[in-house]
């Protein structure tokens, strides 16, 4: 094993797939030269490695850049497109709902459309409400796109090199807190299937479904809810659509209680979904109503202590698993 942040879990991942194929190219803003000098960073070092025929910074237009990686899947290329920032998924929204999405299906299933889009997200930067909104259920609410969002470095080197060799769009969500903190990585050739969550703790007593930066949230309460004798079993979700209900729904199973976890705004937001399934499928299973622990319902706050406020911590998730139990 080695020791990587995500972004240089996710670099190894698109250098690996860069040279096993040549169809494979990256686009977006200062993916290239002026933004990713850090070697935390995901694209660091690749335009050197590959040249500028396959590393492309592109002009400052999140639509351009989405429209290049329809047009290029279109004709056979791979292309792995950069969003910045999570909330400017807006401005590729046309591109990638009313195109990407649904051109396979227009087709009739005979045609591909393989590309990933690559979004930063996460608060906890003081970036502000424009930067930092959390927008994973919009992409998941579009049939025809895949929703990948990994909380480990070694899942997000696996995830993306599942992604890229994918035949259909994937929204490819990171969250830029993970992208410094040294977590295990396998050191040989691997692939992450899409689809799959993964139980991160087991537990007997709460289920808690999380994904991306909440991970670290939900292993710290559990740690200190074990010293009380209560285990949380965790369930990271890694991809959103398609979702894992049998691994949810057998968590819930065996636990008989659940909170889902996540970061973004509380109404609209992905728990909601994984609600409905549990309630349609698995009602007969729960010993207590389900609980969510999210963000506000207000634009994330650019002010330090605003923004601690907003995000999700460990004692919320302890105070709502005292409450079910």
């Amino acid at each position: 094993m080695q020791k990587l942040g995500m972004g240089q879990a996710v670099n190894q991942a698109l250098k690996e797939e860069m040279h096993r194929d040549p169809n494979v190219f990256i686009a977006g803003e200062g993916v290239g030269v002026s933004i990713h000098v850090n070697p935390m960073f995901p694209t660091h070092g690749l335009l050197e490695e590959f040249g500028p025929g396959r590393v492309k910074d592109t002009p400052v237009s999140e639509a351009a850049i989405a429209g290049l990686a329809v047009g290029a899947a279109e004709t056979g290329l791979r292309p792995v497109v950069e969003i910045m920032f999570n909330p400017f998924f807006t401005l590729a929204s046309d591109m990638i709902v009313n195109h990407a999405a649904k051109l396979r299906y227009l087709s009739g299933g005979k045609s591909s459309f393989p590309l990933v889009v690559r979004i930063k997200s996460g608060a906890g930067f003081g970036a502000g409400c424009q930067h930092s909104h959390n927008l994973e259920a919009w992409a998941a609410h579009c049939p025809g796109l895949k929703v990948v969002m990994p909380a480990t470095a070694a899942d997000a080197k696996g995830l993306l090199k599942s992604a890229i060799r994918d035949d259909n769009p994937v929204i490819f969500i990171e969250h830029m807190g993970l992208y410094f903190a040294p977590m295990p990585v396998p050191e040989q050739d691997y692939l992450t299937p899409l689809g799959q969550a993964d139980i991160k703790r087991p537990g007997q007593d709460l289920t808690v479904v999380t994904w991306s930066g909440m991970l670290g949230v939900a292993m710290g309460a559990a740690e200190k809810l074990s010293q009380e004798g209560i285990e949380m079993e965790i369930v990271d979700l890694r991809t959103l659509t398609p979702l894992d209900r049998k691994t949810i729904l057998a968590s819930v199973e065996k636990t008989g209680r659940l909170i889902v976890l996540h970061e973004a705004t509380r109404t609209g937001g992905f728990a909601g979904e994984i609600a409905a399934v549990v309630m349609e499928e698995g009602f007969r299973y729960l010993k207590a109503p389900l609980r969510r622990v999210t963000g506000p319902d207000i634009p994330v706050p650019a002010s330090p202590p605003l923004e601690k406020f907003y995000i999700p911590d460990q004692n919320d998730l302890i105070q709502a698993a005292r409450e079910i139990l």
